[in-house]
């Protein structure tokens, strides 16, 4: 078999990956940031994917090494280990999923044009249908649906940003200031930026739980066609995510133009935002595109934070294996489990999805150089033969990583208190 179609083969972790980072980090913080700061944002942007990328990365090489997933790892360096990610997981299960099904609702609203609906009722629907999907469908179906809609998305994105790009960026508005960023104002929307872009660094364990997953249906890569295959899909969501800022900035920027932290009210303004530069006769389909984004990210997200949760809760029962049919059982009863709870908060916070993704966002970031550290033990560590190892290179940019994350964190606290 060729490499293309070795490489075509093994897609699914890594496009899953893709999948679930294109949510809200992209299509709301990196289309917000244009908007608001302009150019500039695309400094943080590329500075968050390459710092960010060695934790993820170990999530891959170590499942792939080992044949065990990031979580049973950090079980080995320690049970304090575990339970600090028990911690974090339980923090954020309850905001990211929530925020994701938010926006969701809101851009299901905007599509059909139900505007007497509540974001809690179409996303009491959504939680419905996808829990539907996860259990009957399960990883294969996620994987096939997935392939379409990354590679749907990635063209539509390509021609519209290249649109946008011919048109130019639009005139400033007269005496327009540009928006300071090193505010506590600034400062907070760049951790939330950086916290969620690409993704949440603990998300570096979903990618070992679905490289597990995809396992047990072919033969497993090689560490070197696994590293390929999960590579394609960072690229892909880093170069997303400079296409939405760009979308924003030559849109919006210098038109004092202000996103609303209302999910129904951002999806209107988002879709009215593409459509101005294709065309009126896009907007179905932006407004489908945005959606099957969003709706993909929710299914993604859903799936691996119940996978993620089961194993958490299995290694700390010190039980190492689960009965086939038993685990089905489970998945089906996290799923369902995620989904009640998920409604609730979204019920408690109405349609303000501000707070939700600010409050993710926050504790992704400042967990995020503690959890890249774990991941870098786990891939030192002597499960992993030395000439399996990251490179001088990779751990070099492993430790700027967790330096510049940390330092940024220490400064957010600063402005806060001081």
């Amino acid at each position: 078999m060729s490499r293309t179609g070795k490489l075509l083969r093994n897609l699914g972790p890594g496009l899953l990956f893709a999948s679930m980072a294109i949510g809200t980090s992209h299509l709301v913080l990196s289309t917000k940031a244009g908007a608001q700061y302009g150019w500039l944002m695309a400094i943080p942007i590329i500075l968050a994917n390459i710092l960010k990328y060695p934790f993820f990365e170990f999530g891959v090489r170590y499942t792939s090494v080992t044949n065990k997933t990031l979580i049973e790892g950090y079980l080995n360096r320690g049970k304090g280990y575990l339970w600090f990610y028990a911690g974090i997981t339980l923090l954020t299960t309850f905001t990211i999923l929530a925020a994701l099904y938010t926006v969701t609702a809101g851009l299901f609203i905007n599509l059909f044009d139900i505007g007497q609906s509540s974001v809690a009722t179409v996303a009491l629907w959504l939680f419905i249908i996808i829990s539907a999907l996860l259990i009957f469908g399960k990883y294969k179906f996620l994987e096939i649906s997935l392939k379409f809609v990354v590679s749907i998305l990635f063209v539509a994105l390509v021609i519209t940003t290249i649109l946008v790009l011919l048109q130019g960026p639009v005139p400033h508005v007269p005496n327009f200031k540009p928006t300071p960023i090193f505010n506590e104002v600034g400062v907070l929307f760049l951790i939330g930026l950086m916290g969620w872009m690409p993704t949440t660094v603990e998300a570096s364990s979903w990618v070992s739980l679905w490289s597990i997953e995809k396992w047990k249906n072919q033969p497993k890569p090689s560490l070197k066609e696994s590293l390929q295959e999960f590579n394609v899909g960072y690229g892909i969501t880093a170069i997303l995510a400079l296409f939405f800022m760009i979308i924003g900035w030559f849109t919006l920027y210098g038109t004092n133009t202000q996103l609303s932290d209302n999910a129904v009210s951002f999806a209107d303004q988002i879709v009215l935002l593409f459509t101005e530069h294709i065309g009126s006769w896009a907007y179905i389909f932006i407004a489908i595109s945005a959606f099957a984004t969003m709706f993909s990210t929710c299914m993604t997200a859903h799936d691996a934070i119940t996978r993620v949760s089961l194993d958490i809760i299995t290694l700390l029962k010190e039980k190492s294996t689960v009965k086939e049919k038993n685990n089905k059982l489970y998945f089906s009863i996290g799923v369902i489990l995620l989904a009640v709870i998920n409604f609730v908060v979204i019920t408690a916070f109405s349609a303000n999805m501000g707070n939700l993704v600010a409050l993710a966002t926050f504790v992704s970031f400042v967990v995020a150089p503690i959890i890249g550290y774990m991941n870098l033990k786990n891939v030192t560590s002597t499960e992993v033969a030395p000439n399996l190892r990251p490179n001088k290179n990779l751990r070099i940019l492993t430790y700027m990583g967790i330096v510049f994350l940390s330092c940024f964190s220490l400064y957010y606290f600063y402005i806060v208190i001081f």
